[in-house]
């Protein structure tokens, strides 16, 4: 039976994905519980999340051990082995993709950091992580650099589905959903069938509050400190609002009635950094339709126990998202030197987290030689 707090959250349009992936959660069938009991309907992964699991995972051991005889080189087997995970998390969630005509049972799959500002090497390996994984139901993620953007409309145009990640600010939103909007014409153009195209958009959200709350504690006002923990919520909920009125224009509205499907915005970074917020804050302040939560497990189980969801929490909180940051302004934290600052480190972190997994998997191969 699933929980109370989550099948509210999903009553209320909410997709709950989990961010996690390893190989012993598919095996010992905790990912399974998760959607028999927290009501969770998909996946992202990332370099991190793939770095700590075979940092930490003996299951990995008997295909590390087969590519290691076969003399693979680390990037040979770092593909081999995590698109194996996401194609067996593609099968675990075929049915709940199947049941919603694939808007839910996603997974989700990271193109390199390392190609985060080439664009060609994006759509290089877009498309072979599409092929790889061969299930319909996977997405592919595609960071939203400017260099990501073009890779973005390409991915869309050439049939595949695209998470875009690491979107911190409202321009480069609307840039995004450009680029989707043009994937789709394009794709049109191409022949494909739009219905059978999916994306999301994950804005990023705790992080915005880890470097803006820092700017305040350094400004150390009564003023200053009554705006903590504050600015990645309404910055979010201002990001629904861009995603309102972009797909009610005339362009979006042709292409939704010839079967293109809304990008969804999905809500990334929710676990909370500042034990003085609430642990459930950046879930149960951003319940709105049309959205996708994905949650690492500790948020997750957060929100199991005493979440407490009170309907749409987004839709009436513009205009006071709008005062938000014009307050921050006025103190002189700049919106645009944060999130710019806020992307340059999301790509960094991931680059670090990718070379940590090299890191781990040479270390690997290098026993079973």
């Amino acid at each position: 039976m699933s929980n109370t707090n989550t099948q509210q959250l999903s009553d209320e349009g909410v997709s709950i994905w989990l961010d996690d992936l390893s190989r012993e959660r598919l095996d010992s069938g905790s990912l399974q519980g998760l959607i028999d009991d927290r009501n969770v309907v998909g996946v992202t992964t990332n370099p991190s999340i793939f770095a700590a699991a075979l940092k930490n995972g003996a299951a990995y051991e008997p295909q590390v051990r087969e590519l290691a005889a076969g003399s693979a080189t680390t990037d040979e087997a770092i593909t081999v082995i995590t698109t194996t995970d996401v194609r067996s998390a593609c099968d675990l969630f075929a049915p709940l993709a199947d049941a919603t005509n694939g808007e839910d049972g996603r997974v989700s799959i990271e193109v390199s950091p390392l190609l985060a500002n080439d664009t060609d090497g994006t759509i290089a390996e877009a498309k072979q992580l599409w092929e790889l994984v061969d299930r319909r139901n996977v997405m592919i993620k595609i960071p939203a650099t400017k260099e990501g953007l073009p890779a973005i409309t390409e991915a869309i145009a050439s049939g595949i589905s695209v998470n875009v990640t690491l979107i911190f600010s409202l321009p480069r939103y609307r840039e995004v959903i450009n680029a989707y909007l043009t994937g789709l014409e394009q794709a049109r153009e191409r022949g494909h069938d739009l219905s059978g195209i999916r994306s999301v958009a994950s804005f990023f959200v705790s992080r915005v509050d880890v470097e803006i709350d820092k700017r305040l504690d350094a400004l150390g006002t009564d003023e200053a400190t009554a705006l903590k923990g504050k600015a990645g919520v309404a910055n979010a909920r201002l990001a629904y609002q861009v995603f309102e009125e972009s797909f009610a224009s005339e362009r979006a509205k042709l292409l939704l009635s010839e079967g293109a499907h809304l990008q969804r915005p999905l809500w990334a970074s929710t676990g909370v950094k500042d034990p003085s917020l609430p642990d459930t804050l950046y879930v149960t302040e951003l319940v709105a339709p049309q959205t996708v939560n994905t949650m690492p497990e500790g948020t997750l189980n957060a929100v199991a126990d005493h979440g407490e969801i009170t309907g749409n929490t987004v839709t009436d909180g513009y205009h006071d998202a709008n005062i938000l940051l014009d307050e921050l302004d006025a103190l002189g934290v700049s919106y645009t030197e944060v999130v710019e600052l806020l992307e340059v480190e999301g790509v960094d972190k991931f680059k670090v987290a990718w070379s940590e997994l090299q890191q781990t998997v040479t270390d690997q191969l290098a026993q079973h030689k």
